[in-house]
């Protein structure tokens, strides 16, 4: 099953980010569509589907927050040398600079305003403010694939056919991956199905992965997961948002509380330290989540987290 499940992200995506990535061959003079993505999990959609026919980079790369990102030497000629700009939106790309570019840019298509227009009701608002990160329910990110294979075929129409063909294959076999992380969270009995992160970036997560059916129909999955910190990690902590997360790891009896690879663990150590000092006793994942940041590939990202948080809630 592990074995089948490794060769299905290497059919799927082929070589990790890094590869395909080189910013010195994008820059060249090339007949391919140039696509900048704001973020690699969007990158990666990109080149799933546009393969040989596209030079794809991603403007945000490694353990760098989305949030808050702001351009840097060099970002202003990628947007001018992309022929498209395919961003999240839904409020995740908010840097000033970000933001204008964006805007500016004659081909830029907003992702989240697919989602918005086909499925709004599925779209989380936390405290007001819609989730962003809907990169963390697969189901929900198979829905972009098909703006996507549009726009390249809009640009390039002479290969229209073979990115209608990429992103069908592309559709199966990130369906397939859905129902193995599904699978494999349903692994972990119901009461102790309780995710704790560093921010809260896996709302979607656990509404599709960790809920109960019954809760679904009840909106009373939100308190399957709980994070010190907001939608941005970027956000000012309150020692009121430390002492509630204690709380919910103490009610629900949970052991762990999940890091995540590009925001600091700060907050988390204080959790821990309030709930030793009320008698609980929660340790810290040994690995991180991917929350913000990808690792190698999308698909790559989905499955560390499923195996993560299994082993981490059944220990």
């Amino acid at each position: 099953m592990i074995k089948r499940f490794l060769l299905l992200t290497l059919v799927a995506f082929g070589c990790t980010s890094n590869q395909g990535d080189s910013l010195q061959a994008w820059m060249k003079d090339s007949k391919r569509v140039k696509a900048l993505s704001t973020i690699p999990m969007i990158n990666d959609l990109v080149r799933g589907v546009g393969k040989e026919h596209v030079e794809c980079l991603s403007l945000i790369h490694g353990e760098i927050d989305p949030h808050s990102y702001e351009l840097v030497k060099g970002d202003a000629e990628k947007f001018e040398r992309a022929d498209v700009v395919f961003a999240n939106g839904l409020g995740l790309e908010h840097g000033p600079s970000l933001c204008t570019h964006l805007k500016e840019h004659s081909k830029c298509v907003t992702l989240g305003d697919h989602l918005y227009r086909q499925c709004r009701e599925e779209l989380l608002v936390i405290d007001g403010v819609v989730d962003p990160h809907v990169w963390m329910d697969i189901a929900l990110w198979i829905r972009l694939v098909d703006p996507i294979v549009w726009t390249l075929s809009d640009l390039d129409p002479e290969n229209k056919d073979a990115y209608a063909a990429n992103g069908r294959d592309l559709k199966a076999q990130l369906k397939e991956v859905h129902a193995k992380v599904y699978e494999q969270m349903q692994t972990v009995p119901a009461n102790q199905r309780f995710l704790v992160t560093s921010h809260d970036a896996f709302n979607y997560f656990a509404r599709r992965y960790l809920a109960t059916a019954d809760e679904l129909g009840s909106h009373s999955w939100k308190r399957r997961v709980a994070a010190p910190e907001g939608l941005s990690p970027d956000g000012q902590l309150t020692s009121r948002d430390i002492q509630e997360i204690s709380a919910h790891l103490q009610r629900y009896r949970v052991p762990v509380v999940f890091s995540e690879s590009n925001v600091n663990q700060a907050a988390l150590l204080k959790v821990m330290d309030v709930c030793k000092k009320r008698g609980h006793v929660v340790r810290i994942s040994d690995e991180s989540l991917y929350g913000d940041a990808m690792g190698e590939s999308y698909v790559q990202m989905m499955q560390h987290n499923a195996k993560l948080i299994t082993e981490g809630l059944t220990k």
